[in-house]
């Protein structure tokens, strides 16, 4: 099957509070927009945040140490932007959950992660791997 862009909606408290985050910070365009949501071009997908103030219930799971928040979502970045988007979010002072480390080293899938939340507080996931045949690899 053809890779095709995903689409995914996802609550946020403030839609100017996001705008900032994913148009400035992230450096997600936009597309379509109306006073309830506004769509982003992540990575070439499509990402619609959707004014939802009351939204909540979010938790987490262990993952290699480390407590992983679910739910989150991300894109698998190549590991020069991986890295360059580490500096950015670290320059824009933007708090990691997860600081940028490298997950299972040495391992099957060993892979570059990072985790830190929108203003809403959903998570977002940036990963990389230094071969991307190890994105489905199993032990």
């Amino acid at each position: 099957m053809t890779p095709r862009p995903f689409h995914l909606a996802f609550p946020v408290h403030d839609l100017d509070r996001a705008r900032h985050f994913w148009g400035e910070i992230m450096g997600c365009p936009e597309g379509r927009h109306s006073e309830r949501w506004i769509d982003f071009d992540f990575c070439g997908h499509q990402i619609v945040a959707h004014l939802a103030p009351d939204s909540g219930d979010r938790t987490s799971n262990p993952v290699d140490g480390k407590e992983v928040p679910v739910p989150h979502f991300g894109i698998i970045l190549e590991m020069d932007d991986w890295k360059a988007l580490a500096k950015r979010l670290t320059d824009a002072g933007v708090a990691f959950q997860i600081e940028p480390h490298i997950r299972f080293e040495g391992q099957v899938g060993e892979q570059a992660t990072m985790f830190f939340r929108d203003p809403s507080g959903n998570a977002i996931e940036m990963k990389a791997f230094a071969d991307d045949a190890m994105i489905f690899a199993q032990e």
